[in-house]
């Protein structure tokens, strides 16, 4: 197996306000949009995000209605403090303060409008 690309799908009720999160605190771009979807992307993520709305019909039944509670979007930033100070200067609420864990991880969390977590850390601490 090849893997060409990669990308983290998520249900949420209102998949426009969790794009426009992502693109004005983020710097991710859409790159894809119709009604009820949006696909992000970011040339140094390695990854896409895409939004679904709950309940569209041509997601499987049993997935329908699943909204993206329990994922933690989690990005390792350079600067973890830069970036802390950046969005608070944005007035967006910090959700978790940032924390440093006794095996090294240092983070801090936000949430989105769908109240998806986004995750600042840093793993080379």
């Amino acid at each position: 197996m090849k893997v060409t690309a990669s990308a983290v799908s998520l249900n949420v009720a209102d998949p426009e306000a969790s794009a426009g999160f992502l693109v004005e605190h983020f710097g991710f771009e859409q790159a894809m949009a119709a009604d009820g979807f949006a696909s992000l992307t970011r040339p140094d993520a390695g990854m896409s995000v895409v939004f679904l709305r709950t309940g569209l019909a041509t997601l499987p039944d049993d997935q329908r209605d699943e909204h993206a509670a329990g994922l933690i979007l989690a990005f390792e930033v350079d600067d973890l403090e830069g970036e802390l100070a950046r969005l608070e200067g944005e007035g967006v609420a910090i959700t978790m303060p940032l924390t440093s864990e006794e095996w090294g991880e240092r983070a801090f969390q936000v949430r989105d409008p769908n109240r998806v977590i986004v995750q600042l850390v840093d793993w080379k601490a």
